[in-house]
């Protein structure tokens, strides 16, 4: 029941998060809209690079097996956050001299140190196994920044102002976060043990360059994006980028949550054993069928959403990128989170980083080459980014094979029958809306609803 309720936070956090971004997209101009979109991406990019490889080493190493170890670790941990914090705040005096007015460093130095310190705090709950905390935390996390950030925008719909408003949900969210999360009864007093610092700086660093380089990947594609097209040309793309994205992370990310600690619990217990090669395939087979499920549901309404909640001002350049922009966040999705498991299981960190750097290269390469090659326009520039993310993808999955595992095929094959059908449904509703968009929805949705009776009963059997 607790994980279920921590699934269900995440689901809250994607509907929070989705309903923000149109909500600013409509309160802004074009201009600052694209500026909002791309000081949330340099704030998230600054987070990554600095406190991830924390947060790797405590999905790894947190909380022990011993009350000791859980004050040895959370004592290294919480030193390990100041210094990154520190480094975020140089970081953001440092830009002051590419350009960067004093006031946003500030506040995207503050901005970044407040994600990095959230995420790490949230990720040690769900470690904990304290998922009431969790849950809460991470529902009011997303409802307070969402409403710092609309009464900043409110107050003056400008970039600045709307970021402001972020920062100061951040600053409400901290002092909610230090009340629940306070435990009763003293502490063990733990010292700071520097080799334990050295194990999570070289378990974590590589896992971290690898999601910093996941994460430079849509921030450069914006770039292109803005340099190309000048930021009231790019914003239906950024728009659906920020849009798009988000729901397929979210999604998988909650799955990994839920079931990765049982993955890395069963292989540290016994590797390559049949019952793990079956826990693998049903865990791929899990978010595969959801990664397609998610894009299928998104194809199935892309149409009407885009009527009725995108601004008419960026409506165009919306729905000419949003088909591409699906398939990229699918094939990026899986070759972040799925594709690399039996390498962090492994520990094989080279290969990690490599897929990552191809990644990242693959994508944004691509849409250059769309944009010398077919055309410089946002559909073509989205068109070759994607085909660099499948690329990618493809490569990811030669890399599988370090670890044998028995796939399940048929809620996978469900799924993708289901993306299928949505697709032809959305390319004729340009023809049809109503008739397009209500096959699509109705056909394609029961695709899925066998791919989701067909993932139930292989967990049924898997539990028997």
């Amino acid at each position: 029941m607790a994980k279920i309720i921590a699934l269900g936070a995440y689901f809250y956090q994607a509907l929070i998060a989705f309903g923000l971004l149109i909500i600013v997209a409509h309160w802004l101009a074009p201009v600052d809209y694209a500026a909002y979109s791309l000081f949330i991406s340099l704030s998230q990019f600054g987070a990554i690079a600095a406190f991830e490889w924390v947060r790797f080493s405590c999905m790894r190493f947190y909380p022990g097996q011993t009350a000791e170890s859980e004050a040895a670790e959370r004592r290294t941990i919480v030193a390990e956050a100041a210094a990154c914090a520190l480094f975020c705040l140089v970081a953001a005096a440092i830009s002051i001299a590419f350009g960067v007015t004093p006031l946003v460093a500030l506040v995207g130095g503050l901005v970044a140190v407040a994600q990095g310190c959230s995420d790490l705090h949230l990720t040690m709950l769900r470690f904990r196994q304290d998922f009431r905390a969790f849950s809460v935390l991470q529902g009011s996390r997303a409802t307070i920044l969402a409403a710092g950030t609309l009464l900043g925008a409110l107050t003056s719909p400008t970039f600045l102002s709307t970021v402001t408003g972020l920062l100061g949900g951040y600053a409400v969210y901290a002092l909610l976060a230090a009340l629940l999360s306070r435990r009763p009864g003293p502490r063990p007093a733990t010292p700071l043990d520097m080799a334990r610092v050295k194990k999570h700086l070289v378990y974590g660093s590589v896992s971290a360059g690898a999601a910093t380089a996941s994460m430079f990947a849509p921030l450069a594609l914006k770039a292109i994006f803005t340099s190309a097209l000048g930021p009231s040309g790019a914003a239906g793309a950024l728009l659906a980028l920020d849009l798009l994205q988000r729901p397929f992370v979210l999604i998988v990310s909650a799955l990994q949550a839920i079931q990765y600690p049982e993955i890395v619990a069963a292989h540290d217990k016994a590797a390559d054993t049949p019952a793990l090669r079956r826990q693998l395939g049903q865990y791929y087979a899990l978010l595969t069928s959801f990664a397609l499920m998610m894009a299928a549901g998104i194809f199935a309404v892309l149409q009407p959403a885009t009527w009725l909640v995108i601004s008419p001002d960026l409506q165009a350049g919306f729905l000419a990128t949003a088909p591409y922009v699906i398939i990229l966040s699918l094939a990026r999705v899986l070759t972040q989170i799925m594709l690399p498991t039996p390498l962090h299981l492994k520990q094989r960190l080279t290969a990690i980083f490599t897929l990552a750097a191809i990644d990242c290269a693959l994508l944004n390469l691509g849409a250059l080459a769309g944009g010398f090659l077919v055309a410089r326009t946002d559909a073509a520039l989205m068109a070759g980014g994607a085909l660099g993310a499948i690329l990618a993808a493809l490569i990811g999955l030669r890399l599988m094979a370090a670890l044998a595992f028995d796939f399940s095929w048929p809620p996978v094959l469900f799924a993708a029958a289901g993306l299928t059908v949505t697709i032809f449904a959305f390319v004729f509703s340009y023809q049809s809306a109503f008739v397009a968009t209500a096959a699509g929805i109705i056909i394609g949705g029961g695709f899925c609803l066998l791919a989701l009776d067909r993932l139930r009963l292989g967990m049924r059997a898997s539990d028997a």
